[in-house]
C-alpha cells in the first residue's frame, strides 16, 4: 500500500478531493471538472478509496464519492509542528511590517 504522502503526492488525486471537499461527487462529475477520462478517474478514485481518502455511496443510477476526514486530519496532525513554526514567523513579519508602515491616525486624536 502507497504511503499517505505518495498517494496525495499525486496532481489528479488532490484535484479530486478538492473537488470532494466542497461536496458528493459522481465519477461523470469528476471527469467533466477535471478533463479527464473516466478510466483514469476511477484509478483514482480506487487508489483514495482503499487508502481511506474517501468513501461512496450509490444513489440510483450513480455512485457518489465523498472525502473520509480521518486521513487528513492525521496529515494535519502531522503537519502541526511545522505550521507552528511558519506561523511565529508570519507573526514576526506582520509586527514587522506593522512598525515599518503604522496605521494612520485617525482625525482629531492625537
Amino acid at each position: 500500500m502507497e504511503s499517505t504522502f505518495a498517494i496525495i503526492a499525486e496532481p489528479s488525486r488532490r484535484a479530486i478531493l478538492s473537488l470532494l471537499a466542497t461536496s458528493e461527487r459522481s465519477v461523470g462529475d469528476l471527469e467533466e471538472e477535471l478533463n479527464l477520462s473516466q478510466p483514469s478517474v476511477s484509478k483514482h478514485l480506487r487508489v483514495l478509496r482503499e487508502a481511506g481518502f474517501v468513501e461512496s455511496r450509490i444513489d440510483a443510477q450513480r455512485r457518489l464519492y465523498r472525502i473520509k476526514p480521518e486521513p487528513l486530519m492525521e496529515i494535519d496532525a502531522w503537519l502541526a509542528p511545522f505550521r507552528r513554526y511558519w506561523s511565529a514567523h508570519v507573526d514576526a513579519l506582520e509586527r514587522h511590517l506593522d512598525q515599518m508602515n503604522p496605521a494612520p491616525r485617525r482625525k482629531g486624536r492625537k
